[in-house]
């Protein structure tokens, strides 16, 4: 059976990219091809479990795609595809956001500190 999309674009992205990890996956590949070791490194605190079903759902979703190598031990490389890396521009703006967030951020902090 296909799942049906919302009708929402938004929606539609968030359902792609909408969660902690898929964003963060994504900004890591948006660098370049990476293992998963490199991935999780990166990544942060995410379980390998957790790891594993992310990479799995945004391959099924057309966001990258995953290449095993026949070698011991078994090496795995995680690729964006051109759908996932037309996201580049949202996690663009999100990183600008996210800048300019943190320094009012600091900026309000300082100011209220240095007024007590």
């Amino acid at each position: 059976m296909t799942k049906e999309l919302p009708a929402c674009p938004v929606e539609m992205t968030l359902q792609l990219i909408g969660n902690r990890w898929k964003v963060l996956i994504m900004r890591d590949l948006l660098e370049g091809t990476k293992r998963f070791g490199e991935l999780k490194k990166s990544v942060g605190s995410i379980t390998q479990k957790v790891l594993t079903q992310n990479l799995r759902d945004m391959e099924a979703c057309g966001l990258l795609t995953r290449k095993v190598y026949a070698e011991v031990p078994p090496r795995v490389d995680y690729t964006l595809t051109e759908t996932g890396y037309s996201l580049k521009p949202i996690l663009d703006s999100m990183n600008t956001w996210g800048t300019s967030y943190k320094m009012k951020f600091s900026a309000d902090e300082v100011y209220s500190t240095s007024e007590v």
